[in-house]
């Protein structure tokens, strides 16, 4: 009998510490899949697909508990910003964000390895982002924690605070909206252990607006 209950396809620090909050035990098995995007593919069905690989990748042999995969891009318009490949663009792609609002589309999918029974989920949030300085920006850039983020930015990140006035899920634009996994659990009988929207808020210190809709399955914005 595995002494754990989920298996989490990501290396990802920032979705082990927000997982951690639901108080289920889980164990790190990252999956490593070909993430590029498909011809004509829209920002949707592109990172539903991704963490639905991810967590077939994951599963692939295993012999237990339930696969938790997630992945999270950043969307203007069209245009899906991924991790910047230096500081020339982390530069451009923070310059085109700086003053407007873009999308985090994050997706979680969650693979059962005994039956191959798969449910996914979509979180779509907006994010304004401030109009942060030049100067700003570039020590942003030179501190290198643009460098494996997608959109060259950290919402929680305290010394740049990119975003302001947010109304939508926090945890998503980190990476794992954890109300969007708690229904994900539900649909396959798994509880979580503790309170989570209430640890998710204390730990990100946001007065979440948007958790009691989703927990009632409602698509929010």
């Amino acid at each position: 009998m595995n002494d754990f209950d989920l298996i989490l396809a990501s290396n990802s620090p920032r979705r082990a510490q927000l997982l951690g909050l639901t108080g289920l035990r889980f164990i790190i098995r990252p999956a490593n899949i070909d993430e590029s995007r498909l011809p004509g593919e829209h920002p949707a069905p592109h990172v539903l697909r991704l963490a639905g690989e991810k967590a077939r990748a994951a599963a692939a042999g295993a012999d237990g508990p339930l696969v938790l995969a997630s992945d999270t891009i950043v969307v203007d318009g069209e245009d899906i910003l991924g991790k910047p490949r230096g500081a020339q663009d982390a530069r451009r792609m923070l310059m085109q964000l700086r003053g407007r609002t873009h999308q985090v589309f994050t997706a979680v999918a969650i693979s059962d390895p005994a039956t191959h029974r798969e449910q996914v989920d979509l979180c779509v949030t907006d994010v304004p982002m401030r109009f942060y300085s030049d100067a700003e920006m570039d020590a942003y850039i030179a501190s290198g924690d643009p460098f494996d983020k997608a959109g060259a930015y950290a919402i929680q990140h305290a010394g740049f605070h990119p975003v302001e006035k947010m109304t939508g899920c926090f945890a998503s634009v980190m990476g794992l909206p954890l109300c969007h996994v708690l229904r994900l659990l539900q649909a396959f009988g798994l509880a979580a252990g503790s309170d989570v929207p209430a640890a998710c808020q204390q730990t990100l210190a946001y007065d979440c607006p948007v958790y009691q809709a989703i927990l009632k399955g409602e698509s929010i914005r």
